[in-house]
């Protein structure tokens, strides 16, 4: 490397430094400080070492090893999870944990530009998996199973910026449990909710909700708010309200009355009271999407009610999820 290239280099480096000090002082979002770390690193890696490599052994950003002990508790994790999915009679089964580039490709949404890549391999263009669902529909599609109750508990893959105090990593596990074939509306959706139940009391976590929502009340709550369709997928990328006005507004293109009008629906939260007063808004009724929703909302409380995990159980407007494949209920289990 040239002189003058290195000493260019080299102040690139102070002035990045600078950066990563003042938002560390500034106490900046952790994951700001990464991104901005991550590119000091890249740069001192330019910046090279005229003499011998001095090789570090480490870990790949975003993985991290686990002891005995660490392994032990992950253990009894799985065994007290994998005893409830047998029970609600699940079998399992194992995919790839490489797919074919196109399966995935298109099935994420924004995500997709966090699927990992692999060289191509012999003439096919092969991606690590991103989750464990869109390898299940394709066990599904190529094998003709029309019916089955399966779990998977495996690694997947997300080339996302990784915040590990947050335990935001780019391999980590996903415990999988579905359902396919034809069943009334709504059943399938209250077992899975029951089983989400089961396993956090299990495992002892403390006191926990479950947030419910339903895909097509949302897309039907954007139109009665005037979002156009083309950015209903982008929104819903985003995942509490709290945190996403500016987002949806300065990097949605949101028009600010249109972000206020949802912002006014999604503080709704409660049971089937909330049903019945939103099946009264004059907008939602207009919305075909909304309203057929907000009936299969109230038949999986309903069930709820029969699985004896209402009290658990918390209808919220304000849980969104942007994956393309999201087409009913959504649901998380929160701590209080």
């Amino acid at each position: 490397m040239a002189d003058a290239e290195r000493a260019g280099l080299q102040e690139q480096i102070k002035a990045q430094g600078e950066i990563v000090r003042k938002l560390k002082a500034e106490k900046a979002p952790n994951e700001k400080v990464e991104e901005e770390v991550s590119k000091l690193l890249e740069l001192k890696a330019q910046l090279g070492d005229d003499g011998p490599k001095k090789f570090v052994l480490k870990t790949p950003k975003g993985t991290r090893d686990y002891n005995p002990e660490q392994m032990a508790i992950r253990e009894g994790v799985f065994n007290k999870i994998i005893q409830c999915f047998k029970r609600h009679g699940a079998e399992t089964i194992d995919t790839p944990v490489f797919e074919l580039k196109e399966t995935l490709t298109g099935k994420y949404g924004e995500d997709s530009k966090l699927i990992y890549d692999l060289q191509d391999q012999g003439g096919e263009l092969l991606s690590l998996r991103y989750d464990l669902t869109v390898p299940f529909a394709r066990y599904l599609a190529m094998n003709k199973v029309t019916n089955i109750k399966r779990y998977h508990i495996a690694k997947v893959y997300r080339r996302d910026n990784p915040a590990m105090t947050r335990g935001r990593y780019r391999e980590f596990y996903q415990c999988d449990f579905d359902i396919a074939g034809q069943y009334d509306p709504m059943l399938p959706d209250a077992e899975c909710i029951k089983i989400v139940a089961e396993i956090l009391a299990s495992l002892d976590v403390g006191d926990f909700v479950i947030k419910v929502n339903h895909r097509r009340l949302l897309d039907g709550m954007f139109a009665a708010c005037g979002v156009p369709d083309d950015k209903f997928r982008p929104i819903c990328s985003a995942t509490f309200w709290d945190d996403v006005r500016v987002e949806m507004i300065d990097e949605k293109g949101l028009d600010p009355e249109a972000a206020d009008r949802i912002g006014q629906y999604v503080r709704f939260q409660g049971g089937l009271e909330i049903v019945d007063e939103l099946l009264k808004d004059t907008e939602l009724q207009k919305q075909k999407n909304a309203v057929e929703a907000l009936e299969e909302m109230r038949q999986l409380l309903k069930y709820c009610e029969l699985y004896g995990v209402q009290d658990k159980v918390v209808f919220d407007m304000s849980l969104a999820r942007g994956l393309d494949y999201y087409t009913g209920v959504i649901y998380e289990g929160v701590l209080k």
